[in-house]
């Protein structure tokens, strides 16, 4: 495709803005202390779904869900944080490497990040490498979260 294809395209494009990012735990309760830890905060109630248009939307039977969105101190950014009660997957290691195919990380702009790292530390989150200093512009760190999801905090230096 060439640039003015690709200029065109982009011109008949609707999308409005990210609107969240769905992450699916094994413990709900657990996940959301976790990221009440890193500064999000419960947006509404902990919702119960489920029923025949979830299992439409998502192609599986008998979907039933416990649900909880988090936002950020800012209000622009949200998690959808997901524990399926019905049916539950089973199965392989949940902490995959940062090289593994799909979505593997959510970035979150932090003030502090020794604090905010053992915060979540004492949350149950796990270092994944460590806190490095990137050319003096930031400090960054990737933690394990609930259920594998790697969380990057990133501090703006200078």
């Amino acid at each position: 495709m060439d640039a003015a294809t690709v200029a065109g395209s982009i011109a008949t494009v609707t999308i409005q803005r990210m609107d969240h990012v769905g992450v699916v735990v094994d413990d709900l309760t657990g996940a959301i202390e976790f990221f009440e830890a890193l500064g999000l905060q419960v947006d509404g109630q902990v919702m119960e779904l489920g029923d025949a248009r979830v299992d439409r939307i998502l192609a599986l039977e008998g979907v039933k869900t416990k649900v909880a969105f988090l936002r950020t101190p800012d209000g622009h950014g949200a998690l959808e944080v997901i524990e399926y009660l019905s049916p539950r997957h089973e199965g392989e290691e949940r902490r995959h490497p940062a090289n593994v195919p799909g979505l593997r990380h959510v970035t979150f702009a932090v003030d502090d990040l020794e604090a905010t790292k053992e915060r979540l530390l004492a949350k149950g989150g796990e270092m994944v490498g460590e806190v490095v200093n990137y050319d003096d512009s930031y400090l960054l760190g990737y933690v394990y979260g609930p259920s594998g999801i790697i969380v990057e905090l990133a501090e703006k230096l200078g």
